[in-house]
């Protein structure tokens, strides 16, 4: 479950940006769209505790994120919410296999080999899974992003622009996985994107002005 209550953020040379409150209850599936600059990856990077509101609250699950100081949420970020950029963010120095198993590790959390082979199989990218992040094609690359924000299976899950750069067909099958994975886990879905392609795939959506 998520929900924002009264949620604004002001950047030192700009104005002041309001966001409409959500309530997005557990194993949901939302599309945010707007315009480039409506705020639409400041408003996730708020829900994700990567950027501090100056007022307002968001809650994630029974925990008020932003009463939180830094450390925990970092702590509780890393457990609970599942991160899929518009540009990986990979260590290249590791195989995917290895940032699946670090991602998991760095949330504190114990092995599970067998649930890291399950989404690489699940995503189709299982035979990929000792190559370096720049062995593989850009949509390799996203699938095996949604990999890692899942393998901690997150109650929350937000993604920015992840169809960016990506024709139609690509475009659906990433948010496919993104749907079903959700849909898997349990998980509440947030995407924000200016890609008006995504419309007719979600029911619920909010438009920043």
């Amino acid at each position: 479950m998520l929900k924002t209550n009264s949620l604004t953020y002001r950047y030192s040379d700009g104005p002041m940006l309001g966001f409409p409150d959500l309530e997005c209850t557990s194993g949901s599936q939302w599309l945010i769209l707007g315009r480039s600059g409506s705020g639409k990856s400041t408003l996730l990077q708020l829900l994700a505790g990567l950027r501090k509101p100056t007022g307002g609250q968001v809650q994630v699950g029974q925990v008020e994120l932003t009463a939180l100081t830094s450390t925990e949420q970092d702590a509780y970020r890393g457990k609970n919410i599942g991160m899929v950029y518009q540009q990986s963010h990979f260590l290249q120095a590791l195989t995917i296999l290895e940032n699946l198993r670090i991602a998991r590790r760095m949330a504190g959390m114990t092995p599970d080999e067998a649930r890291y082979l399950m989404l690489l199989e699940r995503l189709g990218i299982a035979h990929k899974r000792d190559r370096y992040p720049r062995q593989l094609s850009q949509g390799e690359q996203q699938r095996a992003a949604i990999a890692r924000a899942l393998v901690c299976k997150p109650t929350l899950i937000l993604a920015d622009e992840p169809t960016a750069a990506l024709d139609d067909h690509n475009t659906h099958e990433v948010v496919r996985l993104l749907q079903e994975q959700a849909t898997e886990s349990g998980a509440t879905l947030l995407i924000v994107t200016h890609d008006n392609r995504l419309k007719d795939e979600f029911s619920n959506r909010v438009v920043l002005d």
